[in-house]
């Protein structure tokens, strides 16, 4: 049982992830942070250069010599897009694909925060954890459309982006939550009453970690520090409701 009401303070879910960046250089994760770290540079430095190199060929092919200047505003406009995009495609590709290797090191970080043994640690299936992800790809992927037409209908598109950036912040939760609640054996389902039960938290974890996201060179670690951070702060909800149960 997790002792949720604590987990819909702010600060407590944010100390969390201060504790999972400093628990970042711990020698015994190393190995289970290269690989993510290696599929996030292959991934987000491939899609930068195919989007520079496609996006130089537009403004030389539709963009006349004397119109030039133009560039300066494109220019902005194509990073921008770039870390808007990036978060909501390359991210969830990123999470995918390391999907088994974030697995891991939430079991890992966990034995190493309780000090247990590592066959006391279990980690969830393979197939499970692909599935899950999946699903979750899916259930984000069903909501963006209809989220991004708020965007042209008039009057509704002045709070778009404050209901995108909830959005945001909310699939983040429920993408980095969801490895050490798989370790726990809680099903999708189950996964997002957790995130709902614990919406005020999880939306403030999960909005700095989309910023964190947005961030070059910063993204290349900070989904292992959320995965982290996401494992201590299910295992103190847990922790305290056990010290909870044992005072009453």
């Amino acid at each position: 049982m997790l002792n949720l009401n604590k987990g819909n303070n702010p600060l407590f879910a944010l100390n969390c992830l201060v504790q999972g960046i400093k628990l970042l250089p711990h020698p015994s994760l190393r190995k289970y942070l290269l690989i993510p770290f290696f599929i996030n540079i292959v991934l987000y430095t491939g899609a930068f250069v195919l989007g520079y190199h496609s996006v130089s060929a537009l403004i030389h092919q539709f963009i006349p010599d004397w119109l030039s200047w133009l560039s300066w505003i494109l220019w902005p406009l194509f990073f921008v897009s770039f870390l808007v995009v990036g978060f909501f495609t390359f991210t969830l590709l990123a999470n995918l694909i390391a999907a088994p290797y974030y697995s891991q090191l939430s079991a890992k970080a966990l034995q190493i925060v309780t000090g247990q043994p590592d066959q006391a640690v279990t980690e969830a299936p393979w197939d499970k954890i692909f599935l899950g992800e999946l699903r979750r790809i899916g259930y984000l992927l069903a909501r963006i459309l209809p989220l991004l037409l708020l965007f042209v209908i008039p009057v509704v598109n002045l709070i778009a982006p404050v209901v995108w950036a909830l959005f945001a912040a909310w699939g983040v939760a429920m993408e980095f939550m969801a490895y050490p609640l798989e370790c726990r054996g809680l099903p999708f389902p189950e996964q997002k009453r957790f995130l709902q039960q614990t919406r005020l938290g999880s939306l403030c974890f999960g909005g700095v970690i989309g910023m964190a996201l947005t961030l070059p060179l910063v993204n290349l670690l900070i989904g292992q520090a959320a995965v982290i951070g996401a494992t201590l702060y299910v295992h103190q909800l847990s922790e305290s409701n056990a010290n909870t149960e044992q005072t009453s």
